[in-house]
């Protein structure tokens, strides 16, 4: 196996998604950590990797690729020893890439609409239709639970780690409660018994957490 680089910061959803990945799959990998807030993403040698200038990005001894989700597929697809975390089957596929759509079209633009406002505009005043999209996202998830232990199936995929590093910062803004969102909030339990939760996810959320705090934000 040759050499695995990732390029990320531990604010950032789509990198957490990728390190979950990664420590599910057992790869060992070296992580550099770009700066956004200082602009480390524009510099010309990261442009040089990625002209899009986001994180994450995988460098694949020599073979660059950028995107969470396409990272998350290729790395099941080459280095996993089963096809359970994003199965070959074709129906079962298609279950996660459905899932992968609503995360990436749904759930994580709920999120960034917030995270936005507050960090980076430092306005800490968040419009009520802002939570209640965020609490739309909760029932439809939960919706997705109805029959399964996890958001594609009976098996953990992808798609779990996608939306833990999405919800795990959100939580934050709007609680995940049980008596509203039931199974959700047994998946998200479920999720941070992961062995390598803490270590890819939970420690990493730290920083984020701190800074919520500090923008003391209040719902109008």
């Amino acid at each position: 196996m040759g050499k695995l680089t990732l390029y990320g910061i531990d604010g950032s959803p789509p990198v957490r998604s990728v390190i979950l990945t990664m420590r599910a799959l057992g790869l060992d990998f070296e992580y550099k950590v770009v700066n956004l807030l200082t602009g480390e993403h524009l510099q010309p040698e990261f442009l040089k990797l990625n002209p899009l200038h986001t994180v994450p990005v995988l460098d694949d001894d020599g073979f660059i690729l950028c995107d969470s989700h396409a990272i998350n597929s290729y790395l099941v697809s080459k280095f996993s020893r089963d096809d359970s975390l994003y199965p070959r089957d074709l129906q079962k596929r298609a279950l996660v890439d459905q899932r992968l759509f609503y995360e990436s079209g749904t759930v994580a633009p709920a999120g960034v609409a917030i995270t936005h406002q507050v960090f980076w505009q430092n306005n800490p005043e968040i419009p009520k239709a802002k939570i209640d999209n965020l609490a739309e996202v909760y029932k439809n998830l939960n919706l997705f639970l109805k029959s399964s232990d996890f958001l594609a199936g009976d098996n953990l995929t992808i798609v779990d780690f996608h939306v833990l590093a999405v919800l795990s910062g959100m939580v934050h803004f709007l609680e995940i409660e049980s008596s509203k969102y039931l199974r959700l909030a047994g998946w998200m339990q479920r999720m941070k018994r992961l062995p390598y939760y803490e270590e890819a996810n939970g420690a990493r959320l730290a920083q984020i957490i701190q800074l919520i705090q500090s923008k003391d934000f209040k719902i109008v």
